[in-house]
């Protein structure tokens, strides 16, 4: 199947695929877009280079069809679109390049992969600070329908961590914890989530990224059973640790394993040198009670919106 058309781009601008090697690039741009609205908070561990070369190399991704970059005439990185299973869309263009087009052009493309692809509707995550963004989505039909927030806690201090619950032990992660850990964790997520990630999509933004850090990821265990977890990223270069994944078996909840794990996870971030820590969570989890209450506060919000995608190139009621 061909990728759609090349979009028409304003003079002195080219596009062309991704390759894996345009990681580094990319995270560039990304971070440029970032900081651009959140300041120094843009870098954060989440979004490190291994995190967009994790989104280059999903195994259901072809980069040649289903990725875009932009670029000048100096060849620099300004823009790019990623659409990932015709559901998900990313779209970002550099704010020294902003205003001439590329973003409306290069969301055009991304929605017209997804209809190839088959899909009924697009989405894509925007910061809420990021007004003109908005607008291009809601002028093309796209509506709000999540949430989500990034929390952080300061670090000035080892956190006081409580004694897990009677008859759980609490651990971090080995090598062999993959498996047990993609069951617990996308078993938890299947209540709010659209869909159930294959285990390699999964591993390829957790387990395998090469910021995931297992020492500082506890696990907590039940009769020889994982029952809780915390999957943790670390980039050094931000200062900062980042929760990727909370997750707590259903039958165990209510329990406090969360708040140990977490509060273990805290501690352990500061005994590495790291300022703060912080994790990303949305209105349909549920969440955001449960990590206030360990002292977490938002930093920054975004919303996730949504377009029905008709298969002729228009947009399907809403």
């Amino acid at each position: 199947m061909p990728r759609p058309p090349l979009p028409s781009l304003p003079t002195h601008y080219r596009s062309r695929a991704a390759t894996p090697a345009d990681a580094p690039a990319i995270h560039r741009l990304v971070s440029a877009c970032e900081r651009e609205l959140l300041g120094d908070a843009g870098a954060r561990a989440e979004n490190a280079a291994d995190g967009v070369a994790a989104d280059l190399t999903l195994p259901d991704l072809d980069p040649a069809r289903d990725t875009l970059l932009v670029q000048d005439t100096a060849g620099a990185l300004v823009g790019r679109a990623w659409v990932h299973g015709g559901r998900r869309s990313k779209v970002d263009v550099h704010p020294a390049h902003r205003g001439v087009g590329l973003g409306g052009a290069l969301l055009d493309w991304a929605e017209a992969r997804a209809r190839q692809l088959g899909s009924e509707r697009l989405s894509q995550t925007l910061l809420d600070g990021d007004r003109a963004a908005v607008a291009l989505l809601r002028t093309r039909g796209y509506g709000a329908f999540v949430t989500q927030w990034l929390l952080e806690i300061p670090l000035p201090a080892e956190s006081v961590v409580p004694a897990p619950p009677a008859g759980i032990t609490v651990r971090p992660f080995r090598p062999g914890d993959e498996r047990a850990a993609y069951l617990l964790t996308e078993d938890a997520f299947d209540e709010w989530q659209v869909r159930r990630k294959p285990y390699e999509e999964w591993a390829r933004h957790t387990v395998e990224r090469a910021a995931f850090a297992p020492a500082l990821s506890p696990l907590a265990f039940a009769d020889g059973q994982l029952v809780g977890a915390v999957l943790s990223l670390d980039a050094p270069e931000t200062g900062e640790g980042y929760v990727e994944r909370v997750a707590v078996r259903r039958d165990h909840r209510n329990r406090g394993i969360a708040r140990a794990l977490l509060l273990e996870a805290f501690r352990t971030f500061h005994r590495h040198g790291r300022r703060a820590c912080t994790l990303w969570t949305h209105s349909e989890t549920g969440a955001l009670a449960l990590y206030e209450r360990v002292g977490m506060t938002i930093r920054s919000s975004s919303t996730v919106y949504g377009k029905p995608l008709h298969p002729d190139g228009g947009s399907a009621p809403a």
